[in-house]
């Protein structure tokens, strides 16, 4: 079991990202606070979760939640302020869209460009300790891979649908053979070199 909190009292809201590690798409963000007393035995870091189990998870931490929040910054802003900005900046977003607003903030990882003025703290494998951060990584993996799944349908032949924009053999291949697309992330490597492939 995740642990609920980590203050005695304060309105606290779990923050995540999915999607920085991919090749096309927008990376997005989530914003979760729980009920105090909230308890889910089956909340863990949504990438130990099959898509099927994340999507229950989805629906639950949806409709029991007090308040949560998905934003996202698309590819070209990815391409103009950097990766790690942008996904600092759409877990921003996601707070500032809560209907309650938090005090402090839980977000998973080792740093944050706070642009909220709430406090917080950093946690590493924040999403695998605390069920607000979990819920808060649950939404943004939910939400984007729907999104990508909606994008594999306006630019077919990526694999979008399967694979959500992340650097696979298949990704790469369609990126040679088809050539990029807008919502590409022009600033990250989109070939693979054939030098690296040949371990030379």
């Amino acid at each position: 079991m995740l642990k609920a909190r980590y203050s005695d009292n304060l309105v606290e809201a779990g923050c995540d990202e999915a999607g920085r590690g991919c090749l096309a798409g927008p990376v997005v963000a989530a914003a979760v606070v729980l009920p105090p007393d909230y308890s889910n035995a089956r909340l863990n870091d949504s990438k130990q979760l099959s898509a099927a189990q994340r999507e229950a998870l989805r629906h639950e931490i949806e409709s029991e939640a007090v308040a949560w929040a998905v934003a996202s910054v698309d590819n070209n802003e990815i391409d103009r302020i950097n990766i790690l900005k942008a996904s600092m900046h759409a877990m921003c977003k996601a707070v500032a869209m809560l209907t309650v607003k938090p005090q402090l903030l839980l977000i998973d990882g080792n740093r944050f460009y706070n642009e909220t003025g709430i406090d917080y703290h950093c946690i590493v494998k924040g999403d695998a300790t605390y069920m607000s951060i979990a819920a808060a990584s649950i939404l943004a993996k939910t939400h984007r891979d729907e999104m990508m799944r909606q994008l594999d349908g306006q630019y077919p032949g990526y694999g979008w649908g399967k694979n959500k924009g992340y650097p696979t053999e298949a990704h790469y291949k369609a990126i040679e053979e088809l050539g990029i697309t807008p919502c590409h992330r022009r600033s990250f490597k989109l070939r693979k070199d054939p030098e690296l492939e040949l371990g030379m």
